[in-house]
């Protein structure tokens, strides 16, 4: 399985009540896949406020994500828990949904072992025929995907992927001289798309590919024939939206900011649910401004 170079962590859109909002839902798959060029994109993963989704809602998505996308895209489900038994069930509903693959965290709170580790995604792997990616963030998660544990698993056939949040590219080396030779590492972080495609990285899970995803297809490219130079240059010229999109000007957590941006881009997506809150006023007029700086206001296209 090839969830291609752009895949895109979707936001999930609220009405004024805080509910899904279907008509916002299929708008933004429509502005992901036919304006930004996302090859995938992830449903109910944490930039989709998992944490806060019922798990009927997460069904719902995931069916309606597979209805709507009607193959234009790939679509992966975030199932992943710190329950190796809930997973698993979250899984099973994907697949009945007829997602693509599935994106699994690693077990955060409970910081399992190194066996432990393993034996959670082995366990899950054994009970799907799904492609899965699995997902390192240690900074959220309080444990880390060790190099030694995703070189064993990345001998299991369906575990095809991760995407490194770790943010260190040694790490992410040392991955990519081990795992088995299909097995494909996508950047966690859109301001080191690049580096990372540099040392052998595959492409990126992105956050800012909500609003920018045209312009990364275009470096990536950019990078993947040879115009190494172009690629840097628009990486360079990115990196206020990259890192925009997290610091606004003080760190917010994700998807706050870009739920924001994707509704001065004339894509209204709605509020957070608590416990995240929306943008202070300051924090708001600065994701204006970034918009409007890149000339992204109004569903401008660039």
């Amino acid at each position: 399985m090839d969830f291609g170079r752009l895949v895109t962590a979707m936001v999930t859109p609220f009405n004024q009540s805080l509910q899904i909002d279907w008509e916002q839902t299929a708008k933004l798959i429509d502005w992901l896949i036919e304006e930004q060029k996302s090859d995938s994109i992830v449903v109910c993963g944490t930039t989709g406020e998992s944490p806060t989704l019922s798990e009927k809602e997460k069904e719902e998505l995931f069916h309606f994500a597979v209805r709507h996308v009607n193959g234009r895209a790939k679509v992966i489900a975030g199932t992943g828990s710190y329950d190796t038994a809930h997973t698993i069930h979250l899984t099973h509903l994907a697949e009945n949904a007829g997602v693509d693959g599935v994106l699994l965290v690693a077990p955060y709170y409970n910081r399992p072992s190194a066996e432990g580790l393993y034996q959670h995604f082995a366990t899950i792997a054994a009970s799907t025929r799904l492609p899965i990616m699995l997902y390192n963030i240690p900074s959220r998660t309080g444990i880390n995907i060790s190099v030694e544990v995703t070189e064993r698993l990345s001998l299991i056939p369906n575990i095809v992927a991760i995407k490194e949040s770790s943010g260190e590219l040694d790490h992410m080396s040392n991955i990519l001289t081990r795992v088995s030779p299909n097995f494909k590492l996508y950047s966690g972080d859109d301001s080191i798309i690049l580096p990372v495609m540099s040392i052998g990285g595959y492409g990126v899970v992105s956050v800012a590919s909500h609003v920018i995803g045209k312009p990364i297809r275009e470096m990536m490219d950019a990078y993947l024939s040879g115009q190494v130079a172009k690629a840097s240059e628009m990486h360079i010229k990115y990196t206020p939206v990259f890192k925009g999109l997290f610091k606004c000007p003080h760190r917010v957590p994700n998807p706050v900011p870009v739920k924001y941006a994707l509704g001065v881009c004339g894509i209204p997506v709605g509020d957070v649910r608590l416990p995240l809150v929306k943008l202070t006023a300051d924090e708001a007029n600065f994701v204006q401004s970034l918009m409007e700086q890149f000339q992204l206001v109004d569903g401008t296209k660039h």
